[in-house]
């Protein structure tokens, strides 16, 4: 295994580090709307098979090595970068989100609209961290298929879930959120 894909698996478990707190307290909270259907299982599952689970078949085997490129050490470094940006825009959101975070898309019974923190700058950080790993992962697995299968799934499930998530804070923080979506941008900072 190479340098750039240790750093690779580090990032993934310094994810599960970063999540693991809050995703367990955030189970037992009562829920006032889910809006799980299958496109978001089948969405999420796909994602997961980009981000996880191919790259561990890369890691791991020889099998995806007929797909291997090779870039110079400077953009493997590039991509180390871009991975701990990931994982600091990663952990900003979910200490700023704290219980308002959850896997999918539902709204807890005491949700409340997060605008502080890098909230106040952007709504979608945790997409954001994505936009930023999927940029570093084929920097540091250099292969076709395990290094952009990621981008490429996370373009639809980008599209599809945001406009999803959009709707669900609308309907429930209405003129409150219309007045958020005005001041800040979507995964960049909106120009004043």
């Amino acid at each position: 295994m190479t340098i750039f894909k240790a750093i690779f698996w580090i990032a993934i478990i310094a994810e599960m580090v970063i999540r693991a707190p809050i995703s367990k307290k955030q189970r037992k909270e009562a829920k006032s709307e889910q809006r799980v259907s299958t496109q978001e299982k089948t969405l999420l599952g796909v994602l997961f098979l980009g981000m996880f689970f191919v790259p561990l078949i890369y890691s791991t085997t020889s099998w995806l090595d007929f797909a291997n490129y090779s870039l110079p050490a400077w953009a493997g470094w590039l991509g180390t970068a871009l991975m701990v940006c990931a994982l600091v825009i990663f952990w900003r959101a979910h200490a700023d989100l704290g219980l308002n975070w959850s896997p999918s898309l539902e709204i807890r019974k005491e949700h409340t609209l997060i605008k502080n923190g890098i909230f106040g700058y952007i709504r979608h950080p945790m997409y954001a961290s994505q936009w930023v790993w999927v940029i570093a992962q084929p920097l540091l697995l250099q292969n076709w298929i395990a290094g952009f299968l990621n981008l490429l799934i996370f373009i639809p499930f980008y599209i599809l879930r945001v406009r999803a998530e959009e709707q669900m804070m609308l309907d429930t923080f209405g003129d409150e959120y219309r007045k958020y979506i005005a001041e800040t941008g979507a995964i960049l900072p909106k120009g004043k």
